[in-house]
């Protein structure tokens, strides 16, 4: 079996300030949420967990898409992470919401659904996730 590794790099830059630098080269600057003291406007550790869900099923759904030979024309997905704090003070993401809105072309929408749920049962991160991962989609066939 083949084995990839990937790579970041975080630095610290002062006060509730980090910088992260992605092996694939992305670079950028994050904080904690403004409400643990960090900074609005930059990406969070939170939003990257979140993001990290949504990307992951949409590239998948993508590979899904072409494999069922569907005609995509359009897919957009608000994903949603819900954040719960143990009396110990320690957090853990209970749930994700993906919410994607597809529009594909000459296909029935059964086969919009298998594609979409393989793509959630591949996905690396969703899989990865402990808490529930739901998929709320809303499908357009034109």
């Amino acid at each position: 079996m083949a084995t990839y590794t990937y790579e970041t790099t975080v630095t610290w830059k002062g006060e509730h300030w980090g910088h992260l630098k992605c092996g694939n080269g992305p670079e950028m600057e994050f904080s904690a949420p403004p409400e643990l003291h960090g900074h609005a406007g930059v990406m969070t550790p939170e939003d990257a967990f979140v993001a990290a869900a949504n990307m992951c099923v949409m590239m998948m759904f993508l590979w899904a898409a072409e494999r069922f030979k569907i005609d995509l024309i359009s897919y957009e997905c608000k994903a949603e992470g819900e954040k719960k704090i143990e009396l110990d003070r320690t957090e853990i993401f209970t749930r994700v919401t993906l919410r994607p809105k597809i529009r594909a072309r000459g296909t029935e929408e059964k086969r919009v659904r298998r594609a979409l749920q393989s793509a959630t049962k591949y996905s690396l991160v969703a899989n990865s996730i402990k808490g529930d991962v739901i998929v709320d989609p809303e499908i357009t066939i034109v």
